[in-house]
Protein backbone atom coordinates (compact mmCIF):
# COMPACT_ATOMS: atom_id res chain seq x y z
CA UNK A 1 0.00 0.00 0.00
CA UNK A 2 1.15 2.95 -0.81
CA UNK A 3 2.20 5.53 2.18
CA UNK A 4 0.70 9.19 1.66
CA UNK A 5 3.10 11.93 0.39
CA UNK A 6 4.69 13.96 2.99
CA UNK A 7 3.58 17.16 1.57
CA UNK A 8 0.03 15.56 1.15
CA UNK A 9 -0.22 14.74 4.80
CA UNK A 10 1.37 18.03 6.27
CA UNK A 11 -1.35 19.81 3.69
CA UNK A 12 -4.08 17.71 5.84
CA UNK A 13 -2.80 18.40 9.07
CA UNK A 14 -2.49 21.80 8.14
CA UNK A 15 -6.05 22.32 7.18
CA UNK A 16 -7.48 20.94 10.14
CA UNK A 17 -5.59 22.54 12.52
CA UNK A 18 -6.67 25.76 10.73
CA UNK A 19 -10.37 24.74 11.23
CA UNK A 20 -9.83 23.87 15.01
CA UNK A 21 -8.02 27.40 15.46
CA UNK A 22 -10.67 29.30 13.61
CA UNK A 23 -13.47 27.45 15.55
CA UNK A 24 -12.27 28.21 19.05
CA UNK A 25 -11.58 31.99 17.71
CA UNK A 26 -15.34 31.58 16.84
CA UNK A 27 -16.06 30.45 20.46
CA UNK A 28 -14.58 33.47 21.71
CA UNK A 29 -16.37 36.05 19.21
CA UNK A 30 -19.72 34.20 20.22
CA UNK A 31 -18.31 34.64 24.09
CA UNK A 32 -17.43 38.29 23.31
CA UNK A 33 -21.10 39.15 21.46
CA UNK A 34 -22.92 39.10 24.37
CA UNK A 35 -20.82 41.76 26.10
CA UNK A 36 -19.96 43.64 22.89
CA UNK A 37 -21.69 45.67 20.14
CA UNK A 38 -21.58 43.28 17.12
CA UNK A 39 -19.28 46.20 15.20
CA UNK A 40 -16.82 46.33 18.34
CA UNK A 41 -16.47 42.43 18.23
CA UNK A 42 -15.58 42.65 14.46
CA UNK A 43 -13.28 45.32 15.18
CA UNK A 44 -12.00 43.30 17.95
CA UNK A 45 -11.70 40.46 15.95
CA UNK A 46 -9.22 42.70 13.38
CA UNK A 47 -6.99 44.24 15.92
CA UNK A 48 -5.93 41.64 18.05
CA UNK A 49 -4.84 39.41 15.17
CA UNK A 50 -3.34 42.32 13.24
CA UNK A 51 0.32 42.08 15.16
CA UNK A 52 0.68 38.81 14.25
CA UNK A 53 -0.27 39.13 11.02
CA UNK A 54 1.96 41.85 10.59
CA UNK A 55 5.46 40.34 12.23
CA UNK A 56 4.23 37.31 9.32
CA UNK A 57 4.22 39.55 6.45
CA UNK A 58 7.16 41.57 6.91
CA UNK A 59 8.79 38.40 8.20
CA UNK A 60 8.39 36.70 4.72
CA UNK A 61 7.99 39.39 2.38
CA UNK A 62 9.69 42.91 1.75
CA UNK A 63 7.68 45.83 2.91
CA UNK A 64 7.25 47.89 0.05
CA UNK A 65 5.81 45.24 -1.65
CA UNK A 66 2.66 45.67 0.12
CA UNK A 67 1.93 49.08 -1.31
CA UNK A 68 1.88 47.95 -5.19
CA UNK A 69 -1.66 46.10 -4.67
CA UNK A 70 -4.79 46.62 -6.60
CA UNK A 71 -6.55 48.72 -4.34
CA UNK A 72 -10.49 48.54 -5.52
CA UNK A 73 -10.70 45.48 -4.70
CA UNK A 74 -8.72 45.08 -1.39
CA UNK A 75 -11.36 47.92 -0.28
CA UNK A 76 -14.23 46.12 -1.17
CA UNK A 77 -13.07 42.99 0.22
CA UNK A 78 -12.51 44.81 2.93
CA UNK A 79 -16.12 46.38 3.03
CA UNK A 80 -17.48 42.87 2.96
CA UNK A 81 -14.75 41.66 5.48
CA UNK A 82 -16.62 44.14 8.21
CA UNK A 83 -20.45 43.19 6.52
CA UNK A 84 -19.65 39.55 7.06
CA UNK A 85 -18.02 39.16 10.32
CA UNK A 86 -21.08 42.16 11.69
CA UNK A 87 -23.46 39.41 10.37
CA UNK A 88 -21.73 36.48 11.99
CA UNK A 89 -20.62 38.09 15.53
CA UNK A 90 -24.83 39.22 15.30
CA UNK A 91 -25.82 35.41 14.64
CA UNK A 92 -23.69 34.07 17.31
CA UNK A 93 -25.41 36.21 19.41
CA UNK A 94 -28.50 33.85 19.30
CA UNK A 95 -27.82 30.61 17.59
CA UNK A 96 -25.20 27.60 18.83
CA UNK A 97 -22.03 27.51 16.98
CA UNK A 98 -22.61 24.43 15.23
CA UNK A 99 -25.58 26.03 14.06
CA UNK A 100 -24.34 28.92 12.56
CA UNK A 101 -21.21 27.00 10.66
CA UNK A 102 -24.07 24.81 9.40
CA UNK A 103 -25.61 27.84 7.67
CA UNK A 104 -22.18 29.60 6.62
CA UNK A 105 -21.23 25.96 4.72
CA UNK A 106 -23.60 27.50 2.12
CA UNK A 107 -20.53 29.76 0.91
CA UNK A 108 -18.59 27.29 -1.34
CA UNK A 109 -21.69 26.90 -3.26
CA UNK A 110 -22.79 30.78 -3.53
CA UNK A 111 -19.07 31.17 -4.43
CA UNK A 112 -19.83 28.46 -7.66
CA UNK A 113 -22.89 30.04 -8.30
CA UNK A 114 -21.37 33.88 -8.56
CA UNK A 115 -18.33 32.55 -10.61
CA UNK A 116 -20.74 32.21 -13.98
CA UNK A 117 -21.52 35.82 -13.74
CA UNK A 118 -18.90 37.93 -11.98
CA UNK A 119 -15.72 35.70 -13.32
CA UNK A 120 -16.55 34.12 -16.28
CA UNK A 121 -16.08 30.44 -15.51
CA UNK A 122 -18.49 27.68 -16.73
CA UNK A 123 -21.12 26.38 -14.23
CA UNK A 124 -22.77 23.39 -15.64
CA UNK A 125 -26.40 22.02 -15.23
CA UNK A 126 -24.49 19.36 -12.17
CA UNK A 127 -23.21 22.33 -10.77
CA UNK A 128 -26.28 24.28 -10.07
CA UNK A 129 -28.30 21.39 -9.12
CA UNK A 130 -25.77 21.08 -5.99
CA UNK A 131 -25.94 24.91 -5.51
CA UNK A 132 -30.30 24.60 -5.80
CA UNK A 133 -29.68 21.01 -2.84
CA UNK A 134 -27.75 23.03 -0.15
CA UNK A 135 -30.16 26.03 -0.62
CA UNK A 136 -32.76 23.78 0.41
CA UNK A 137 -30.21 22.82 3.21
CA UNK A 138 -30.41 26.18 4.23
CA UNK A 139 -34.37 26.81 4.11
CA UNK A 140 -34.57 23.43 6.26
CA UNK A 141 -32.08 25.19 8.95
CA UNK A 142 -34.08 28.27 8.93
CA UNK A 143 -37.53 26.60 8.48
CA UNK A 144 -39.13 29.80 7.33
CA UNK A 145 -42.47 28.14 7.55
CA UNK A 146 -44.11 25.36 9.99
CA UNK A 147 -42.13 26.61 13.43
CA UNK A 148 -41.81 29.74 12.46
CA UNK A 149 -38.03 29.73 13.43
CA UNK A 150 -36.55 31.88 10.58
CA UNK A 151 -34.71 34.27 12.78
CA UNK A 152 -32.76 37.84 12.52
CA UNK A 153 -29.78 35.63 13.55
CA UNK A 154 -30.76 33.04 10.97
CA UNK A 155 -30.48 35.84 8.50
CA UNK A 156 -27.27 37.72 9.51
CA UNK A 157 -25.75 34.58 9.22
CA UNK A 158 -26.81 33.39 5.65
CA UNK A 159 -26.06 37.39 4.97
CA UNK A 160 -22.58 37.12 6.40
CA UNK A 161 -22.02 33.87 4.30
CA UNK A 162 -23.07 35.80 0.99
CA UNK A 163 -20.40 38.10 1.94
CA UNK A 164 -18.22 35.90 2.34
CA UNK A 165 -18.69 34.10 -1.03
CA UNK A 166 -18.25 37.76 -2.61
CA UNK A 167 -15.29 38.00 -0.90
CA UNK A 168 -14.07 34.66 -2.16
CA UNK A 169 -14.64 35.55 -5.53
CA UNK A 170 -12.66 38.81 -5.28
CA UNK A 171 -9.77 36.48 -3.51
CA UNK A 172 -9.83 35.03 -7.19
CA UNK A 173 -9.28 38.08 -8.77
CA UNK A 174 -6.77 39.52 -6.59
CA UNK A 175 -5.05 35.99 -6.83
CA UNK A 176 -4.16 36.76 -10.32
CA UNK A 177 -2.09 40.54 -9.16
CA UNK A 178 -1.06 40.32 -5.29
CA UNK A 179 0.88 38.24 -3.21
CA UNK A 180 -0.76 35.80 -0.32
CA UNK A 181 0.28 38.01 2.11
CA UNK A 182 -1.02 41.74 0.49
CA UNK A 183 -3.88 39.87 0.78
CA UNK A 184 -3.77 38.60 4.66
CA UNK A 185 -2.27 42.06 5.19
CA UNK A 186 -4.85 44.22 3.95
CA UNK A 187 -8.06 42.63 4.66
CA UNK A 188 -6.82 42.45 8.44
CA UNK A 189 -5.82 46.25 8.20
CA UNK A 190 -9.31 47.20 6.36
CA UNK A 191 -11.12 45.29 9.04
CA UNK A 192 -9.73 46.47 11.61
CA UNK A 193 -9.80 50.13 11.16
CA UNK A 194 -13.19 50.34 8.99
CA UNK A 195 -15.21 48.13 11.85
CA UNK A 196 -13.18 50.22 14.76
CA UNK A 197 -14.29 53.68 13.41
CA UNK A 198 -17.68 52.12 12.72
CA UNK A 199 -18.42 51.02 16.01
CA UNK A 200 -16.45 53.96 17.70
CA UNK A 201 -20.21 56.06 18.51
CA UNK A 202 -21.10 52.98 20.57
CA UNK A 203 -18.16 51.71 21.53
CA UNK A 204 -18.16 50.02 25.20
CA UNK A 205 -15.51 50.00 27.61
CA UNK A 206 -12.96 46.91 27.53
CA UNK A 207 -13.18 44.65 30.30
CA UNK A 208 -9.92 43.64 32.07
CA UNK A 209 -11.66 39.78 32.48
CA UNK A 210 -12.03 39.87 28.80
CA UNK A 211 -8.47 40.54 27.97
CA UNK A 212 -7.36 37.01 27.75
CA UNK A 213 -10.53 36.24 25.43
CA UNK A 214 -9.16 38.87 22.97
CA UNK A 215 -5.95 37.65 23.24
CA UNK A 216 -7.08 33.92 21.69
CA UNK A 217 -9.02 35.63 19.50
CA UNK A 218 -6.06 37.54 17.72
CA UNK A 219 -3.46 34.77 18.41
CA UNK A 220 -5.89 31.83 17.58
CA UNK A 221 -6.89 33.72 14.13
CA UNK A 222 -3.75 34.74 13.20
CA UNK A 223 -2.17 31.14 13.56
CA UNK A 224 -5.21 29.64 11.96
CA UNK A 225 -4.96 31.95 8.60
CA UNK A 226 -1.25 31.25 8.69
CA UNK A 227 -2.11 27.41 8.68
CA UNK A 228 -4.99 27.93 6.08
CA UNK A 229 -2.48 29.82 3.53
CA UNK A 230 0.37 27.11 4.25
CA UNK A 231 -2.25 24.15 3.84
CA UNK A 232 -3.31 25.18 0.12
CA UNK A 233 0.08 26.33 -0.54
CA UNK A 234 1.29 22.19 -0.14
CA UNK A 235 -1.79 20.70 -1.40
CA UNK A 236 -5.11 20.44 -4.02
CA UNK A 237 -7.90 22.80 -3.00
CA UNK A 238 -10.49 19.88 -4.21
CA UNK A 239 -8.38 17.49 -1.50
CA UNK A 240 -7.79 20.61 1.31
CA UNK A 241 -11.31 22.25 0.93
CA UNK A 242 -13.71 19.04 1.82
CA UNK A 243 -12.02 19.15 5.29
CA UNK A 244 -13.74 22.26 6.36
CA UNK A 245 -16.50 20.74 7.25
CA UNK A 246 -14.77 18.93 10.19
CA UNK A 247 -15.70 22.85 11.69
CA UNK A 248 -18.95 21.11 12.75
CA UNK A 249 -17.30 18.47 15.05
CA UNK A 250 -15.10 21.66 16.39
CA UNK A 251 -18.71 23.73 17.00
CA UNK A 252 -20.53 20.92 18.41
CA UNK A 253 -17.88 20.00 20.85
CA UNK A 254 -17.56 23.71 22.01
CA UNK A 255 -21.14 24.44 22.22
CA UNK A 256 -21.28 21.38 24.87
CA UNK A 257 -18.25 22.08 26.86
CA UNK A 258 -19.03 26.00 26.52
CA UNK A 259 -22.75 26.30 26.44
CA UNK A 260 -24.55 23.18 27.54
CA UNK A 261 -26.22 23.06 24.20
CA UNK A 262 -26.38 20.72 21.19
CA UNK A 263 -28.35 21.03 17.26
CA UNK A 264 -31.57 19.84 17.09
CA UNK A 265 -32.71 17.13 14.53
CA UNK A 266 -33.85 19.74 11.96
CA UNK A 267 -30.55 21.15 12.52
CA UNK A 268 -28.44 17.99 11.24
CA UNK A 269 -30.59 17.28 8.35
CA UNK A 270 -30.10 20.72 6.82
CA UNK A 271 -26.39 20.34 7.54
CA UNK A 272 -26.28 16.81 6.38
CA UNK A 273 -27.97 18.60 2.99
CA UNK A 274 -25.86 21.51 2.64
CA UNK A 275 -22.29 19.31 3.57
CA UNK A 276 -23.61 16.58 0.43
CA UNK A 277 -24.13 19.01 -1.95
CA UNK A 278 -20.73 20.48 -1.28
CA UNK A 279 -18.81 17.53 -1.09
CA UNK A 280 -20.83 16.93 -4.74
CA UNK A 281 -19.42 19.69 -5.80
CA UNK A 282 -15.87 19.47 -5.18
CA UNK A 283 -15.94 15.70 -6.49
CA UNK A 284 -17.32 16.85 -9.51
CA UNK A 285 -14.62 20.02 -9.94
CA UNK A 286 -11.92 17.37 -8.93
CA UNK A 287 -13.19 15.32 -12.17
CA UNK A 288 -13.40 18.19 -14.15
CA UNK A 289 -9.73 19.35 -13.46
CA UNK A 290 -8.86 15.44 -13.88
CA UNK A 291 -10.49 14.93 -17.76
CA UNK A 292 -8.90 18.49 -18.50
CA UNK A 293 -5.51 18.19 -17.28
CA UNK A 294 -4.62 13.87 -17.64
Amino acid sequence: MATPRPSLTSAVLLMLAAVLLFALMDAGLKLLSSQYPPLQVAALRGLSSLPLVTLWVLATVPARSLLRVHWPLHLLRGALGIAMMTGFVYGLRTMPLSTAYAITFVAPLLVTAMAGPLLKERVGAGRWIAIVIGLVGVWVILRPTGEGMLTGGGLAILIAAICYALGAVTVRMLAQRDSTQAMVFWFVVLLSLGAWLLALPAWKPLQPAHGWIIAGVGISGSLAQVALTEAFRRGEASLIAPLEYTALVWGVLLDVALWSVLPDGVTWIGAGIIVASGLYLLRREKVHVEVEHP
